[in-house]
């Protein structure tokens, strides 16, 4: 598990390392500026010309302060100091005094005809909450129009930490050189363009800086899909799950094929399909290991055959291809009523249910959440989730952590809101940002699988709150591992259910000693 921080966050924790563990904020700068030169030479950055641009807070220190190191290798640098002399942080003024004794001269203005190989963005740092305009904007412009590689220190100036926002103009940077935790506004759209490659250093702000405030976004790691049950030797079928899929409509079985096919690959026990007849013949050949369940498209399934059939699934899947006609909205309203009758079977709502559920104008979706035992888990992507808030597709996409959080917390479900990065929110508060997965996976289907992955998870009893960010995890690493073969233009969904095979083969399967198993 790693964690990404906020301004807010990074400021405390930087505050808490200097005042409770008496770490001196010199000392910290110091750790930065060597960590920040020592990779720029394991980056291979050509140091042959370089230009530093600072600002007047403790960001600018640090570029400061890398100009003294970088003179002191004798590398030719020009030091442009931006920033307010007025305003100067102690630390920076500090570093200026310093810069100023070995003799290395500061300019207030980018030199003309200037052609550095680098240029190294510390103008802001992760505390900027205003649009960049005037003066500081005119700089940004300049430097993103000189030649060089681009390296911003810490974060690109001009990009929110928070939200990823461009605040006005901002510095493009090829690589992001950043300090202690990564930033959410350098992962996050459209901040994650302007931050290139990111690469995180330790400088001594560890996780004892948080005296108990853990950052509140997390992200999972390879060594986290450790946290899948492993298979025992003594099981059978029932032992990993029972998953009904209630998917696809008439020319729609595909999303039903696909999220059948990924529930298996993912090691469902048994998956159940309930989908109108026509989609009898394709199920049966494209899946020939599912159950099915078919109904008339003009007639939904009387509530004694729902009941069994929800009676006898672990967990539920309802929306895949399911459509929007009366039939299928039939089919929504008993799942939702069936979800507040018991406390054990998670339910996950995709696709044209949320958009069903998006029409009900006269149930709100207080009244359709607060009634369920347990946690139901959504998985829209920003259009879906527009339909069910009201907001733009691009407030979503501009605010996609607190779209999420604030929509979990206020009807209590798990918020799978997909997207760049997707972001999975809990209803307490926790956040998990994706970091797999790639453009290739903006494909027809690929939501039909995550769907069939998810619903796996909650069918061996993985609760939503871990089956949810480990499903979106798994489904990016397929997708990672996949494009190596395919190619991010040739990915397709059937392709993410080979590679969700091959990860888990990769990480959970356990080598068999044959030799031994099958001696004579």
């Amino acid at each position: 598990m790693k964690y990404l921080v906020n301004s807010r966050e990074m400021q405390k924790y930087d505050a808490n390392t200097v005042s409770h563990f008496k770490v001196p904020g010199l000392l910290l700068m110091e750790r930065a500026a060597i960590t920040f030169v020592n990779e720029l030479h394991k980056q291979k950055v050509d140091l042959s010309e370089v230009l530093i641009v600072c600002g007047s807070g403790n960001n600018g220190g640090d570029g400061l302060a890398i100009a003294r190191l970088l003179f002191l290798e004798g590398h030719t640098v020009t030091v442009v100091f931006a920033g307010n002399k007025d305003h100067c942080s102690e630390q920076n003024r500090i570093q200026q005094d310093i810069l100023n004794a070995y003799g290395v001269p500061v300019y207030t203005d980018l030199p003309e005809q200037i052609r550095p190989t680098t240029v190294i963005d510390a103008l802001f740092g992760v505390g900027l909450s205003r649009d960049v305009t005037g003066t500081y904007a005119d700089i940004l412009c300049c430097m993103n129009t000189l030649p060089g590689e681009k390296v911003a220190v810490d974060i690109a100036s001009g990009i929110s930490a928070d939200t990823g926002a461009v605040l006005g103009m901002a510095f493009r940077a090829d690589i992001t050189i950043t300090f202690a935790f990564a930033k959410l506004g350098s992962i996050l759209w459209p901040g994650n363009e302007y931050a290139g490659r990111v690469i995180v250093c330790d400088i001594g702000i560890t996780k004892e800086s948080w005296l108990g405030e853990t950052p509140s976004v997390m992200a999972l790691e390879t060594k986290d899909i450790l946290l899948l049950p492993e298979r025992k030797s003594h099981s059978n079928k029932g032992s990993y799950g029972k998953l009904l899929l209630i998917a696809g409509s008439v020319n729609m079985a595909g999303a039903a094929v696909l999220s059948a096919k990924a529930a298996y690959a993912t090691g469902c026990g048994l998956v159940r399909v309930l989908t109108p007849e026509e989609n009898r013949i394709i199920l049966q050949s494209c899946v020939p290991e599912a159950v099915l369940t078919t109904y008339d498209k003009n007639a939904a399934p009387g509530k004694a055959v729902l009941q069994e059939a929800f009676d006898w699934a672990d967990a539920i899947v309802a929306g895949p291809g399911l459509g929007k006609e009366k039939t299928a909205a039939q089919i929504l309203n008993f799942v939702l009523e069936y979800g507040t009758s018991q406390e054990k079977k998670a339910i996950l709502f995709d696709a044209d249910a949320l958009n069903l559920i998006a029409e009900q104008n006269d149930l709100p979706e207080a009244d359709i959440w607060k009634n369920f035992k347990i946690p139901a888990v959504i998985t829209p992507h920003p259009g879906e989730m527009s339909r069910l808030t009201g907001k733009t597709v691009s407030e979503i996409q501009h605010h996609l952590l607190q779209t999420a959080a604030d929509y979990a917390k206020e009807y209590h479900v798990v918020c799978v809101l997909k997207d760049e990065h997707t972001v999975t929110a809990l209803p307490d508060g926790k956040k998990y940002l994706n970091l797999s997965g790639n453009s290739g996976m903006a494909t027809a289907g690929s939501g039909d699988v995550l769907s069939g992955v998810i619903g796996t998870f909650m069918a061996q009893k993985i609760t939503p709150y871990q089956a949810a960010p480990l499903g979106v995890y798994l489904h990016g690493l397929s997708g990672d591992l996949m494009i190596r073969t395919t190619g991010l233009q040739g990915l397709t969904a059937s392709d993410l259910i080979c590679g969700i095979k091959k990860v888990l083969n990769i990480y959970t399967t356990k080598p068999v000693d044959n030799e031994q198993k099958f001696v004579e």
